[in-house]
């Protein structure tokens, strides 16, 4: 006899959210999950396909691993940052040790559905493609995961794609910033260098852009980064104690959806309270742009706010030949506040929304990407509930809930162009489980929620998933669809409240729920749902701010929830 822990579980993406929700999953006693991937190597962003030279990550390291490996250190150590062969190394090192067996590389998932007949209506068929043999098939899977991330589809506007390149006759390269790392093996099995790209224009000021170029600037390529804002900027002239960079200070700091202590309660409820949080968030601003020699005058002065918004590049300390140096020694051109137009008719150039010309041998997009998510036809998306739907006048009557002196004077998105369009919502419960399909527990997403410790919530994240999956008595669920919806739609409320602007642009597939500073708290509400132990942290009134949070802390999750399954 077949039981729930035999049933196959089909898990979309080698990322890092794919391969430690099959580590917690099989951890947890379901023997039938594999990891379906059309990459031929584990990773995600991280596999070796993909990783290019100078290629960074934000976080401190440390942060992106997992309870059961550890993290050798930085291939660089003077840098105290993790570079994508770091990464990469790590995610291959985890799969090869933990998941030998589970990976079916090199396999495209084309569409994901619901079985047709009504009284078979179970579980999920996969209409795939073996990418090597090219062979086609139709998999069947109880449960699926899905791990695909909102760094797998590239965001290329039409004006300035593939196919409007040749039909203008660009005589030169032009591409998206994730083929960075095939367009560099391109032009090494040509026997050619970088410097064959020519003149180069980087669409696009995010953390790509600016890596891409400084790699190329420092190999004495012309760059010029075009970009209408800069992302916020966190530095400083030494590297920040552990005790406030990787401790719940800037957590507390940031305002999550509850205020569930006095301090918390003090700093945003509060105007004396809330004048000191921004005097913080504005000193590390000030210190920010100092180490990075960013003056006033800077277009890197035209960016986004750190505590307003989430598009935020962790730089550290300044460091030789990095984006920021490179930019104050002269050897990258910076052009803001600009939007590319259209391709120039002769075949070289960039043409600017302002009338300007650039001249561009090579144009790299570094314009971010869309939902990953389109595997699912209308039917099955709507019918699950992975349907965006416009944001209602119960989302805007749901902003009373927050009265936050320190949300009071939110930046005018109008003025400063961050508005985009409509405003849009994906109604899926803690970012992990459409809430449409709450009753079912045959369908939940790892990844999906933005925060600045990828690994301590991508590990705590997939213990909640199997939870789910096991129907654990313990997890607090909502008992109705009506019940999930509407915490679904007050967390868009709040996410509509806390960053402004954030419902028009953000990419479901990585971002259904924002909890990007205040990570530490989003995890204890997930902890609080499978009744385990919360700020595990530690300290006393005066120091459990400034406690260090560690990985380890959460190794024994699976110990604690199988031993209240006895209970």
């Amino acid at each position: 006899m077949v039981t729930p822990l035999d049933q196959p579980i089909a898990i979309l993406g080698s990322g890092a959210a794919g391969l430690i929700t099959a580590y917690t999953l099989i951890n947890d006693g379901f023997s039938n999950v594999t990891i379906l991937t059309k990459d031929k190597s584990p990773g995600g962003v991280w596999a070796d396909e993909r990783v290019y030279p100078g290629l960074t990550i934000n976080n401190v390291y440390g942060e992106f691993r997992f309870s059961a490996l550890p993290m050798p250190p930085p291939q660089i150590p003077t840098t105290g940052r993790l570079s994508g062969q770091d990464m990469c190394s790590y995610m291959r090192i985890f799969a090869d040790t933990f998941l030998k067996g589970n990976i079916r590389y090199a396999v495209e998932v084309k569409k994901i559905y619901r079985p047709g007949s009504d009284e078979d209506k179970i579980g999920w068929l996969f209409d795939v493609e073996n990418l090597e043999s090219g062979e086609l098939q139709i998999l069947h899977f109880s449960r699926v995961v899905l791990c695909t991330g909102g760094c797998h589809v590239p965001f290329i506007p039409s004006n300035l794609s593939l196919p409007t390149a040749h039909r203008k006759e660009v005589k030169g390269h032009v591409f998206h910033s994730s083929k960075f790392r095939s367009q560099l093996d391109l032009l090494q099995s040509n026997g050619q260098d970088v410097k064959s790209f020519g003149q180069v224009v980087i669409i696009g000021g995010g953390k790509s852009a600016q890596d891409i170029a400084s790699y190329l600037a420092s190999r004495e390529v012309r760059v010029t980064v075009v970009f209408e804002r800069a992302d916020a900027v966190l530095a400083s002239p030494i590297p920040l104690p552990s005790f406030i960079r990787r401790s719940r200070f800037l957590s507390i700091l940031a305002g999550h959806e509850h205020l569930d202590t006095r301090l918390e309660r003090f700093l945003h409820t509060t105007r004396v309270g809330a004048r000191l949080t921004h005097f913080i968030w504005n000193t590390i601003t000030q210190i920010s742009y100092y180490t990075l020699g960013i003056h006033r005058k800077s277009p890197l002065r035209n960016a986004h706010s750190l505590f307003w918004d989430i598009r935020t590049n962790d730089e550290g300390i300044l460091r030789s030949e990095n984006f920021h140096d490179l930019v104050n020694k002269g050897r990258i051109e910076l052009v803001s506040p600009a939007r590319a137009k259209a391709l120039g008719e002769d075949g070289c150039s960039v043409v600017l929304e302002d009338g300007r010309n650039l001249e561009a041998d090579t144009l790299i997009l570094a314009t971010g990407y869309t939902s990953s998510w389109d595997i699912f036809d209308e039917r099955t998306s709507k019918e699950l509930g992975l349907d965006r739907h416009a944001s209602s006048s119960a989302v805007e009557n749901s902003r009373r809930h927050w009265d936050y002196t320190t949300l009071t004077n939110p930046p005018d998105i109008r003025a400063n162009g961050s508005q985009t369009g409509q405003e849009w919502i994906n109604p899926i419960y803690r970012g992990i489980v459409p809430a449409k399909n709450i009753l079912n527990h045959d369908f939940a997403i790892n990844g999906a929620v933005f925060t600045t410790n990828n690994g301590y919530s991508l590990e705590v994240i997939s213990h909640w998933i199997s939870s789910y999956f096991l129907r654990d008595p313990h997890l607090q669920l909502p008992e109705t669809v009506e019940e999930a919806m509407e915490s679904s739609k007050r967390n868009a409320a709040w996410i509509r409240k806390r960053h402004p602007s954030a419902l028009s642009w953000i990419n479901p597939s990585y971002s259904s729920n924002l909890a990007f500073w205040t990570w530490p708290q989003a995890m204890d509400d997930l902890l609080r749902d499978m009744g385990l132990r919360t700020v595990r942290s530690g300290g006393n009134w005066f120091t459990w701010p400034f406690k260090v949070i560690k990985i380890d802390e959460i190794s024994t999750l699976g110990e604690e929830r199988r031993r209240r399954w006895q209970i």
